[in-house]
């Protein structure tokens, strides 16, 4: 039966998003399958692979269909978290799209891949 591998983010510089994507989620670059073109990002207990890195040249879309979302479980943890993340090379995204009082912050990573920041607390699933 097929199963889930892990999210395959494309970037045009891999080494700066290695370093920005293990700073960002605690995670290590693993070895295996690592090369000039793809990078594996392992959660650092060993449990296994969290998170694929793929060079590309092809930009970053403004409004993926698909996206990562970070989450956090309260206001003050997603401020910290998102200033955490800018402090490690992300940016804010002006995001037009945004609900009313909104439970998620969204940023861009070093490449501008768009991913959210969200709040727990304040989803609507509570």
């Amino acid at each position: 039966m097929v199963r889930l591998g892990f999210a395959v983010i494309g970037v045009r510089d891999l080494a700066r998003a290695v370093e920005f994507w293990t700073s960002a989620l605690g995670l290590v670059a693993g070895e295996e399958w690592a090369g000039e073109n793809w990078r594996t990002l392992e959660y650092a207990d060993g449990s296994g692979r969290a998170l694929a890195l793929m060079r590309s040249e092809s930009p970053a879309e403004a409004r993926p269909r698909i996206h990562l979302d970070l989450v956090v479980d309260t206001t003050e943890e997603q401020e910290a978290e998102v200033q955490r993340l800018v402090a490690l090379g992300a940016s804010r995204v002006d995001w037009d799209l945004y609900p009313p009082n909104p439970d998620f912050v969204v940023l861009a990573d070093p490449d501008g891949n768009v991913f959210c920041v969200v709040d727990l607390s304040r989803a609507p699933s509570g």
